[in-house]
């Protein structure tokens, strides 16, 4: 029988993936930055329409306007919290599942123990089972 088990991807941080962790988290805080400003104009455009309420409008927006501030300074302490990390420490990028054999007889904790696959700088240099 073959079962489903969770694997991290772990990465071992260096100059080359600082920089583009730093990157797509810099590309990510502009792009929320932009869609609060598009929704301020949505918001302004909505507004002047007759027959709805402004009040309305204004609470909508200024909520999802809210919930993309909470997400940009998530995204700043990520930046801080990346500066930092040290050379060569090892960081969770991600999580992915595998299919792990179980057979009659054999020993539980085996199949279950945590297992992780690390890389550097996109190159898989360990796998750990």
């Amino acid at each position: 029988m073959k079962i489903i088990q969770k694997v991290l991807i772990k990465q071992i941080v260096t100059e080359r993936s600082k920089e583009k962790l730093k990157n797509n988290f810099t590309s990510h805080k502009m792009r929320l930055e932009q869609e609060c400003q598009q929704l301020l104009f949505e918001q302004r455009k909505l507004q002047n329409k007759p027959g709805v309420s402004k009040q309305d409008i204004s609470q909508r927006f200024q909520q999802e306007i809210k919930n993309r501030k909470e997400k940009i300074k998530l995204a700043d302490f990520k930046i801080e919290q990346l500066d930092m990390l040290e050379m060569g420490s090892e960081i969770i990028e991600d999580q992915v599942e595998a299919l792990v054999e179980v057979s009659v007889g054999m020993d539980w904790n085996e199949p279950i123990k945590e297992k992780a696959i690390i890389i550097k700088d996109e190159t898989v240099v360990r796998i750990d089972e």
